[in-house]
């Protein structure tokens, strides 16, 4: 039985890892960082448990959330051509920062996947 990038990563350390990093930047961006919560928290979990079930780890996202319903979760966000570039550098960053634990094929996935993510979230 093949592994999924969730085992091949090492599991939730590395979305944590990753996730973190991703937010470092957020935490820096002015037109990104309002649109989250004062907390940061609870949409680190979010996150680490979405992306840990995407990669094909637990469940534990769609058990507490239900469907992951992207668009519609990001649908209040004012999501423009540079809001989304934005966020594409704050992952890419995060990506870049856990570089050294990816293949070059895992890493070419997940850039591939973030980009195509990014890009349907854009509402204006």
């Amino acid at each position: 039985m093949e592994q999924t990038l969730y085992d091949q990563v090492g599991g939730e350390p590395f979305f944590e890892k990753l996730v973190a990093a991703f937010y470092v930047a957020i935490e820096q961006d002015e037109l990104l960082r309002p649109m989250y919560p004062e907390d940061l928290e609870d949409s680190k979990r979010t996150m680490v448990l979405f992306l840990s079930q995407y990669w094909g780890g637990p469940t534990t996202y769609m058990q507490e959330r239900g469907h992951p319903r992207l668009r519609m979760r990001h649908a209040p966000f004012r999501i423009t051509k540079m809001a989304r570039d934005h966020w594409m550098i704050a992952m890419s960053s995060a990506l870049e920062s856990v570089r050294s634990e990816l293949t070059v094929d895992q890493f070419e996935e997940m850039t591939a996947y973030f980009e195509m993510a990014a890009h349907q979230m854009r509402n204006v």
